[in-house]
């Protein structure tokens, strides 16, 4: 049983895909780059990139040298562009947009960037409370939910830690495993996984230049945490979560 486990972590699978079964191989068109939402939904628009007027700049030295996973966090609020700019640094667009590829400021396999990012918005100055999600293309947000004692789902989600409902917001990165599998089939899997983790490293070293602190979190109850963000936990489902708030 370990050892099987241990597979998972080795490219062994790669030699045995025929990669010419793949869709992409067949000519099957890709999966959307982003999860579609309604074209009648309020968009609420961030601070694009250049415009920031309150982001200070750190060096990848200090950033480095300082980070680290912080759980204690002040009840100050985060300001709208401050999270406008942690979404650019984590998942934002860096060049041009295909139906193949989108450059962003994270690696992925493939170019496939297989996961979404919501957020759990408990003090973002500017907006109300709720889980919205975060739209690369346009650089934006959209409202998912609303839930009472969203806090407090929030920490039961990750399995009763509570400084995942004591942020400011709290990312939690989904993944749509077909993206990647259009690409690498049942190689895909390993490699989503890797993807999350550069995503997840930007935001720690983002987080620097704000006065802000995050903690990764991978210990969560899947089913619960799909519940709270309305997916079907087979075709998208919960992978990653990070609370963020001022230290």
């Amino acid at each position: 049983m370990i050892e099987n486990y241990r597979n998972f972590l080795k490219d062994s699978i790669r030699k045995t895909i025929d990669f010419s079964t793949t869709d992409q191989s067949r000519g099957i068109k890709p999966p959307p780059a982003e999860k579609p939402c309604n074209p009648e939904d309020k968009k609420i628009n961030l601070v694009k990139p250049g415009e920031w007027k309150s982001i200070h700049e750190v060096s990848v030295e200090t950033a480095i040298d300082r980070r680290k996973s912080r759980r204690s966090y002040t009840e100050d609020a985060i300001k709208l562009e401050e999270l406008s700019f942690l979404l650019w640094a984590t998942q934002g667009l860096r060049g041009k947009i295909s139906a193949v590829r989108n450059y962003r400021t994270v690696p992925s396999a493939g170019c496939r960037h297989a996961l979404e990012t919501y957020i759990a918005a408990f003090r973002v100055e500017g907006i109300p409370k709720a889980i919205y999600r975060y739209l690369p293309m346009s650089h934006q947000l959209i409202e998912v939910v609303k839930h009472e004692n969203l806090e407090d789902l929030l920490t039961r989600a990750a399995l009763d830690q509570s400084f995942a409902g004591k942020s400011a917001v709290t990312f939690i990165w989904t993944t749509i495993p077909a993206r990647t599998e259009w690409r690498y089939g049942r190689a895909s899997y390993k490699v989503i996984a890797i993807d999350v983790g550069h995503v997840c490293q930007n935001l720690y070293l983002a987080c620097e230049s704000i006065g802000a602190g995050t903690c990764a979190i991978a210990a969560y109850d899947q089913e619960f945490a799909d519940n709270i963000l309305g997916i079907d936990g087979v075709e998208e489902f919960t992978i990653y979560m990070a609370p963020v708030g001022k230290v």
